[in-house]
């Protein structure tokens, strides 16, 4: 016979109401006088605004609550959290690869390409990948990186200086100013 799973609603974030077990809270709010009140004074308070007592800091003595529309309050809440979200930059990486013997005309073509990447705000790692005996070349892959970093001098900053790893050397550009 199978189990029956019964639905409970989410346990709130915040303790509301009745579900305050402190005997004194500190009263914060608009239309009220802030002070610690008891618990029963609150939560009449609270009934005569047609409003939630909600449990804003807990750990503080005597904990802080807020007369204010639960809803609305958690609405606020997440709204903000997002706007903080979004206001995060995101880092991104760009590679450009480059192998020792790249002609003038593929390193010009490609430090364009990482001149216009840092141009709008992510990072570019240029790498010089070494294949079979071509890492006897490794001098001609520090000139290249050396070069691409010189020409990449007023819109980057070199982040990592150039580095060997294994069969690649790395460098990698942030840019100067961000949009």
């Amino acid at each position: 016979m199978a189990k029956r799973r019964y639905y409970s609603p989410p346990t709130p974030e915040h303790n509301i109401n009745q579900h305050i077990r402190a005997k004194e809270v500190r009263l914060v709010g608009d239309n009220v006088e802030q002070g610690i009140y008891t618990i029963q004074e609150a939560l009449r308070l609270a009934e005569e605004e047609g409003l939630d007592l909600v449990e804003i800091s807990p750990n503080a003595n005597p904990p802080v609550c807020r007369l204010i529309e639960y809803q609305k309050f958690l609405y606020e809440k997440k709204k903000k959290e997002k706007e903080i979200k979004a206001k995060t930059a995101k880092t991104v990486i760009k590679e450009i690869r480059f192998t020792p013997h790249t002609d003038d005309h593929d390193f010009e073509f490609k430090s364009k390409h990482a001149e216009k990447f840092l141009q709008e705000g992510s990072k570019v790692r240029a790498y010089v990948q070494f294949r079979g005996r071509a890492i006897v070349f490794k001098d001609q892959g520090t000139v290249l990186l050396s070069k691409f970093i010189e020409r990449l001098e007023e819109v980057g900053v070199v982040d990592q200086a150039p580095k060997l790893e294994g069969k690649r050397m790395y460098v990698t550009l942030s840019p100067k100013n961000k949009k």
